[in-house]
């Protein structure tokens, strides 16, 4: 944010990629006291909520996209933060370029992008981290559907990372009287939890698409909770970050709203939509087909039971219906609720 020299007062306006300013909304009650410099990587709906967001709190904001007219170089030269919102195919182009550029030995690296790189599995923050391994990275994620935060509807999220000063820092930049932000010491699971949920997402979408009701939601969502604390178990993350706001709280979310891109790729399968179709329609990306097929093939090496996401897979790779789908997942064999390696 930049400040009238005269006046001292702030300024509400947000540097674009395009070198000039656009206005953000002022929040009344919620100032930075120590603003901060964050160049935003990724305009599209979640990077430029994230950007008023910031600055409505006071801090500076530059955006940049793979069109944009300014250079990475000068988006990024001295910030304090650098926020990747781009999609996960853009994860390690941007990572590459980014790794040429001089950067402040104390700036910080956020992500918030969620799904698993399909040649390594890894995790956006295991790519920034190798790139970076002596900057503090730190994941953002939950329940935010960027439509709801961006009508300035009450939402909270969570910043993790290994280095908890780091974490503050995040916390301070983006917290607010209608954003609320939380921290985290279990990186791995808060990144697990907002990637893993997209699949599912699809599963409740076509589960509504096909309307089979309450009972069939409730317990499809549950059963997908549990599927994604025993991978979440077997990676290395902590089972109670599962239960908090990047797990349950993304879950729950994302499973019930027609905002969401991978339940609305699930709820258009099911109403006879094809998935080229469907992609092509989506305002962005749905990372959750991506993560399905990753999330599959690792697990059948890792011998995880995944029965939802395996299901997901077939129905996105139009092996089976909708309906077929359902049925393979009720006709499984019973068994006790909670086992430690089968759902």
């Amino acid at each position: 944010m930049e400040t009238n020299e005269e006046t001292n007062h702030p300024k509400s306006k947000i540097l674009s990629c395009e070198g000039g300013h656009r206005d953000g909304n002022r929040q009344d009650a919620h100032f930075a006291q120590n603003p901060k410099s964050i160049a935003i990587l990724g305009t599209g709906a979640w990077g430029t909520t994230l950007a008023t967001l910031a600055e409505a709190n006071g801090h500076r904001v530059r955006l940049w996209s793979r069109e944009c007219s300014q250079s990475l170089d000068d988006i990024i030269a001295g910030v304090d933060i650098i926020l990747s919102a781009v999609s996960m195919k853009g994860v390690r182009p941007v990572v590459e370029q980014v790794s040429c550029l001089p950067i402040s030995p104390t700036t910080i690296f956020v992500t918030a992008t969620k799904g698993l790189d399909p040649s390594t599995t890894c995790t956006p923050s295991q790519i920034w981290q190798a790139a970076f391994p002596s900057h503090p990275v730190v994941i953002l994620a939950g329940p935010n559907l960027s439509k709801e935060i961006q009508a300035r509807l009450p939402a909270a999220t969570v910043v993790a990372s290994k280095d908890a000063d780091a974490a503050v820092v995040v916390q301070g930049v983006f917290n607010s009287n209608r954003f609320r932000v939380y921290t985290n010491a279990d990186p791995l699971g808060v990144e697990l939890g907002g990637t893993l949920k997209n699949v599912i997402a699809i599963a409740a979408g076509a589960c509504d698409g096909l309307q089979l009701g309450t009972n069939a939601k409730a317990a499809l969502v549950t059963r997908g909770l549990a599927e994604i604390i025993r991978i979440g178990d077997r990676w290395g993350a902590n089972t109670d970050t599962f239960y908090g706001l990047s797990g349950l709280g993304d879950l729950l979310a994302t499973c019930n709203s027609a905002l969401s891109r991978n339940y609305q790729v699930g709820y258009k399968l099911a109403q006879g939509e094809t998935l080229p179709e469907i992609l092509a329609s989506l305002e962005g990306t749905a990372e959750g087909v991506n993560t399905t097929e990753v999330l599959v093939h690792q697990a059948l090496r890792q011998e995880i039971a995944v029965p939802i996401s395996y299901q997901v897979y077939r129905l996105l790779k139009g092996e089976v219906t909708p309906q077929v789908a359902v049925e393979a997942l009720m006709l499984r064999d019973v068994k006790p609720e909670y086992s430690r390696s089968e759902s």
